[in-house]
């Protein structure tokens, strides 16, 4: 069995919309109906549950009964970062699907998930344990002198960064059930859990598990900025012109 986990957790407010970002619509469907459709209409997913801020559960469930989204069977609480609402997903699924079967996580603002993403990670999950949808880096990259943002007047580099050496993780990730659910167990257990940077690429580092890379796409970006919203505007509208064109 393959289970996603979308996290929709997060009530962000940093595009100035009023809503999370997860919930804002674009051509008057919410940025999460796009993101669940594509794990909803994939053969290899038996069933999804959303990680969902608490306040929003009722209007979640409203939009699942409005676009038909019947494989979503379980919302669990969200928590109050990535890595907390992870583990509330997680945890939440313990008497509810097998060690061996597969859950795939991936944020609720990422729409711009592809088939052919969730179809490698299960492959890669399958023979490895877990799998990560990377990408090479293909740009130019420095170290900032300065943690801050490049706009900070007093922030210059002056080392570079051989790109060849970068690989860029995103979502979805994919884990054997028993791993990931052991994983967290253990870093709670021994503290780890609170000395990372909350995300669970970053716990498996510090718990010495080695992070597969599978298929990724410079496209499947996390909507954070009002920009995002305006490129996946236009992805949908294209995707609905090619639609369009195939049917005709």
């Amino acid at each position: 069995m393959n289970t996603a986990i979308i996290l929709a957790g997060g009530v962000g407010n940093r595009l100035g919309a009023g809503i999370p970002k997860q919930f804002i619509k674009i051509l008057g469907k919410p940025v999460l109906a796009y993101t669940i459709e594509v794990f909803q209409e994939h053969e290899e997913i038996d069933a999804v549950e959303v990680v969902c801020h608490k306040e929003w559960k009722d209007y979640l469930q409203e939009m699942v009964d409005e676009y038909g989204l019947d494989k979503v069977r379980w919302v669990a609480d969200g928590g109050s970062s990535f890595q907390e609402s992870v583990m509330n997903g997680v945890y939440y699924l313990e008497d509810k699907i097998q060690p061996d079967d597969i859950v795939l996580v991936h944020f609720g603002a990422s729409p711009f998930l592809t088939e052919d993403l969730i179809t490698d990670a299960i492959r890669v999950c399958k023979d490895k344990g877990n799998a990560i949808a990377t990408t090479d880096f293909l740009l130019l990259s420095a170290i900032k002198k300065h943690t801050g943002s490049v706009m900070e007047p007093d922030n210059y580099t002056d080392q570079y960064i051989d790109r060849e050496s970068i690989a860029v993780m995103n979502s979805p990730h994919a884990f054997r059930y028993e791993f990931i659910l052991n994983l967290y167990k253990d870093a709670v257990r021994t503290g780890a859990i609170y000395e990372v940077e909350p995300h669970t690429t970053t716990l498996m580092q510090k718990m010495g598990k080695p992070i597969y890379f599978s298929k990724g796409s410079q496209l499947n970006i996390k909507i954070t900025r009002k920009e995002d919203l305006d490129l996946f505007e236009g992805y949908v509208l294209m995707k609905q012109k090619h639609a369009n064109q195939r049917s005709t």
